[in-house]
């Protein structure tokens, strides 16, 4: 399936999610949308349907639970842009939400996009499938303090300090790896994959989360702010130790160049169609934004 394709569907199912939502704090899910719908390549729930579609070809049975997952994506962007936070006035090309709404709306719709989420895989689950139920279970917990927000509490902690490899590799391991890893194995949960099939795809999505930070990593030393959609050095600027810090520009690339490769590999051992996940693997190694 084409990615573009893909992306406009998920686009769709999130503007009509937000259509005429609101009454008197309709200024909530005015920020909350403002955010979900100022673009973005869409890259969780895009794996986690092309993962699905390795096993079955019904891909809009479960897109409400790719599109939470993207909502919960966003709602980090908002809160990672607070002045609390990294404090950054561009995401996506476009004023942040803090810059647009304010601080204490943007904190709420940060929120709001969490709840929506899991009222959705909540909703998805009453249905009674136990994949269902599993799946938006790995969500839930790559996105929790053992997940994601653990991740940004190192990240928060660790500013000005020189951290060892140890730690800078759990910190991105939970802060960017454990939602992307999620919508892999989530995907192929949903889809009937067997025990051994879904292993080797836990493997793939742990080493497709380091690939995605390393290249940010790199992009922030070497892109630019009107292509990146937001500031460029602002890692440098805040003082965080990095992969590009840490081990140099140069090894950096190299690093992704092994693990994509090691990436595809695992993919070859899967007896599936595996074409449109070693393309967004390529595809994420090698984006300038």
């Amino acid at each position: 399936m084409n990615m573009d394709y893909l992306r406009q569907e998920i686009n769709t199912w999130l503007d009509n999610y937000f259509e005429n939502k609101g009454t008197y704090n309709k200024v909530i899910y005015d920020s909350m949308a403002y955010s979900v719908k100022v673009g973005g390549k869409r890259i969780r729930p895009t794996l986690m349907l092309y993962t699905y579609n390795m096993f079955k070809n019904d891909f809009n049975n479960i897109l409400p639970i790719a599109c939470a997952l993207e909502m919960i994506h966003t709602y980090s962007l908002i809160h990672d842009d607070l002045p609390c936070m990294d404090n950054d006035d561009l995401r996506r090309g476009k004023p942040t939400n803090h810059k647009v709404f304010g601080e204490a709306i943007a904190v709420l719709a940060g929120d709001g996009l969490l709840n929506e989420a899991m009222s959705i895989m909540f909703n998805e689950s009453l249905k009674g499938d136990k994949n269902v139920l599993e799946a938006c279970s790995i969500i839930s917990n790559a996105a929790g303090v053992e997940g994601m927000i653990g991740g940004q509490i190192v990240d928060i902690i660790s500013e000005g300090k020189l951290i060892d490899k140890d730690q800078l590799y759990y910190m991105h391991k939970c802060k960017t790896g454990a939602l992307i890893k999620s919508s892999i194995v989530a995907g192929a949960i949903l889809g009937g994959a067997s025990k051994g099939e879904i292993n080797i795809l836990d493997e793939f999505g742990e080493k497709l989360g380091l690939i995605f930070q390393i290249k940010d990593d790199i992009l922030d030393v070497v892109g630019e702010t009107e292509i990146l959609g937001k500031n460029a050095k602002s890692d440098i600027e805040n003082n965080k130790t990095t992969f590009v810090t840490q081990f140099g520009l140069d090894k950096c690339i190299e690093f992704c160049e092994s693990l994509t490769k090691d990436a595809i590999d695992l993919l070859e051992k899967l007896s599936l169609n595996t074409n449109d996940l070693k393309d967004t693997t390529i595809f994420i190694s090698r984006r300038n934004h």
